[in-house]
Parts: structure tokens; C-alpha cells; sequence
């Protein structure tokens, strides 16, 4: 992983995902409606979050990819 380290909690947030991929947001909702990018949910305020497991699966898939 690139950039910030994303938090050790169970859920991870768009800004943290993002800075340890290293793009902007807007790639990051391109990603989203394409359905690129990792599985997310939404909590009751309208923000999302992603499970730190699934991010993890995400990233070993894509990298799996390119081998």
C-alpha cells in the first residue's frame, strides 16, 4: 500500500482509502459507479465506509490480477 496508512479500525473511510491508494476522490466515485472499486456501506448520516477486510480481499484480488 501507498501513502498514509489507513487507521487499525475495522472500517475505513473514503479520505483513507484514497490517501493509501493515492488518488483523488473523484477517481474513487469513478471507481464506485463502474463498480471498480471495493464493496462499501452506508451508515445512517449518508457516509461511507468500507470493511478493512474487504478492502484487504480488494487489494489481493487486484493484485492477483496483475500477476
Amino acid at each position: 500500500m501507498t501513502g498514509r496508512q489507513p487507521s487499525r479500525g475495522r472500517h475505513l473511510t473514503i479520505p483513507e482509502v484514497c490517501a493509501d491508494l493515492g488518488i483523488s476522490r473523484s477517481t474513487f466515485y469513478d471507481w464506485r459507479a463502474k463498480r471498480k472499486a471495493p464493496p462499501c456501506f452506508k451508515l445512517p448520516n449518508g457516509d461511507l465506509r468500507i470493511r478493512r477486510v474487504d478492502y484487504e480481499s480488494w487489494i489481493a484480488l487486484l493484485e492477483d490480477e496483475a500477476a
